[in-house]
């Protein structure tokens, strides 16, 4: 909440779009770098091949650093990329070189938590898959449209638990009817916000 806080007054003061940080993309990889969940914000990889491209290089780039403990940050082609490393899953946050690293720090922190409390810290490639509804709901929690809306672990968890409870269950438990419908829903309600 407080970073809201503080996003907000500096969009008040500066009242440029320019003023609120942004996000290019957050990447969720197994540890042999396929896709768990992604979501890009930004028109800069237009083409699915760009995209995965972009996540090889940047999957192969940072194999060989230890962020187990602590998010790294990195630059690589003109963008900032902090990542962490839970067991075998590889959190990556992206934003653009002229960005503040500790924001877009904080904002992988607040999903790799988020993440934590939703699979009840069983943070591993088996359970973020069965529980992949939770993750993607995570993710537009924490970013929409690319602008920052949430970095609390709880607050994002808490939001997450309410929007599934409210559905029929895990989409992994409804029919493809249900789950279609249950989608809907959610993007008419990101988009109504």
């Amino acid at each position: 909440m407080l970073l809201f806080t503080l996003l907000h007054e500096m969009q008040v003061v500066n009242s440029t779009p320019e003023a609120c940080p942004s996000i290019k993309n957050i990447l969720l990889f197994d540890s042999e770098g396929k896709r768990v969940a992604v979501k890009y914000y930004a028109d800069d990889w237009p083409t699915l091949a760009a995209k995965l491209a972009y996540e090889k290089s940047v999957f192969t780039k940072t194999l060989k650093t230890n962020a187990r403990s602590e998010a790294e940050v990195a630059m690589f082609d003109g963008y900032i990329i902090v990542y962490k490393f839970v067991q075998d899953l590889h959190f990556f946050v992206t934003a653009g070189d002229d960005e503040n690293e500790l924001i877009i720090a904080t904002v992988l922190q607040g999903f790799v938590d988020a993440v934590d409390l939703l699979l009840r810290n069983e943070v591993d490639k088996r359970t973020a898959l069965e529980n992949l509804d939770l993750i993607l709901l995570c993710l537009d929690e924490i970013v929409d449209g690319g602008i920052i809306l949430e970095t609390d672990a709880n607050v994002i968890a808490g939001k997450v638990a309410t929007q599934s409870l409210e559905g029929v269950g895990s989409l992994s438990e409804q029919t493809i009817s249900q789950a279609l419908a249950t989608a809907r829903e959610h993007l008419a309600r990101s988009l109504l916000r």
